[in-house]
């Protein structure tokens, strides 16, 4: 189901942009007549990263699972083409984060798995968790 207005008339397309990124998925038309991804669609950029979920007025917004060439990879909630709100991030170390997101920051209850497969709960506020504690590991 998209997040089409009343009286939006939903179309998929599939083009390329000028730098090589590239779209497939639902549109509507935009008040000067271009396209605008709004629905559910794919963009994979010329650099590899690749989104594929909600968007709204040609931003990802909604749930989604954006990956990087890296292979970090975010699967989660989006806002106006950023973390935000629940979500899981996946660094390519292999570490995983799993909690609330603010404008891309870790920001909110949490948890944290290391690359040696610790786990840590608790608040994390951008860069710093104050009082993040180690669960117990078996």
């Amino acid at each position: 189901m998209s997040d089409q207005v009343k009286g939006e008339e939903v179309t998929l397309s599939s083009f390329a942009f000028p730098n090589g990124d590239k779209y497939e998925g639902e549109c509507i038309k935009s008040a000067s007549g271009g396209l605008m991804r709004s629905g559910t669609g794919k963009h994979t950029s010329a650099d590899g990263a690749m989104y594929t979920g909600k968007w709204r007025k040609d931003k990802m917004c909604g749930r989604g699972t954006l990956r990087f060439p890296s292979g970090a990879h975010y699967k989660g909630e989006f806002k106006d083409n950023m973390f935000h709100g629940t979500g899981t991030y996946t660094f390519p170390d292999g570490c995983i984060y799993t909690g609330q997101f603010n404008q891309n920051r870790l920001e909110g209850n949490g948890v944290f798995t290391d690359a040696r497969g610790l786990v840590w709960k608790g608040k994390f506020q951008g860069n710093t968790a104050p009082g993040l504690k180690l669960l117990n590991s078996v």
